[in-house]
Formats: structure tokens, sequence, C-alpha cells
């Protein structure tokens, strides 16, 4: 029998949507004000769910607990109340987009669990904008 368990989580972040290797108009047109040289902060919600066969033994896809330590070391603990362009090593020269910090995510969160499971993850930059990423 397979099941998805999901946890949410929680991390507010700052981040500038550019390419260095544009010009100040290009990034401008293409970015708008998530452009701002001064940077925006976004308080962003994190569900990542984990599908797999449930366990015999503990009824489990996943220990919750086990879980929720990933997302705290490799998330909240790494993006919180960060500036993702300039305090994140994987956006130093990643432009730290929804896509691309969820992208992050996943892989991070990928490494630390059983490859038997299937991980998505789903990331709300606001209400009406989130991106969902299954590894594909």
């Amino acid at each position: 029998m397979k099941a998805t368990f999901s946890r949410k989580a929680h991390f507010n972040a700052a981040h500038r949507l550019y390419r260095k290797d544009w010009t100040a108009d290009k990034n401008d047109a293409v970015f708008g004000k998530c452009n701002n040289p001064n940077f925006h902060g976004h308080n962003y919600e994190l569900i990542v769910s984990v599908t797999g066969e449930i366990d015999a033994e503990t009824g489990y896809v996943i220990d919750a607990k086990f879980l929720a330590e990933i997302i705290k070391a490799e998330v909240e603990d790494a993006f919180d109340h960060k500036n993702l362009n300039l305090d994140v090593a994987e956006f130093i020269d990643l432009n730290p987009t929804a896509e691309n910090i969820a992208v992050v995510i996943w892989n991070k969160i990928r490494k630390r669990i059983n490859e038997t499971l299937e991980l998505e993850v789903v990331l709300y930059e606001t209400p009406r904008n989130f991106v969902t990423y299954k590894g594909n």
C-alpha cells in the first residue's frame, strides 16, 4: 500500500531577480519590481510530500520527526531570514526564482531520504504564486 505523507514549513527570505550578464534595462523589462537592487522579501510556505509504501511494522511512509529535522536543517536553518542572493551558496550564480528555489530545496532533501521514496516540493512565494517540483 502506498501513501503520501506531507509536512508544511515556513521561511522568510529576501532576494533579487536579475542576471549579471544582462543590462539594467533588460533586467527591468524581464523582472520588473523583482529586480529591485535593494532586494525584496517573501514569506515562503513550503509543503514537502513523500510517497512510498507504508511500512508494515511502523505504519509510516516516513517518520514525521525525521522529515521535520531534514526540513529544518536543509531549508529553514539555511534560508530563513537570509538574503538568498548573498547568503546562500546555491544562489551566488543561480537566479533565486521560485522555480530555482524549489529545485534547490528538492535536491537538498532528496540527498537525505531513501531513494525508494518519491519526493515532491511545493513552494508558495505568495498565496497565489507557487511552484511544484518532483525531480523531473
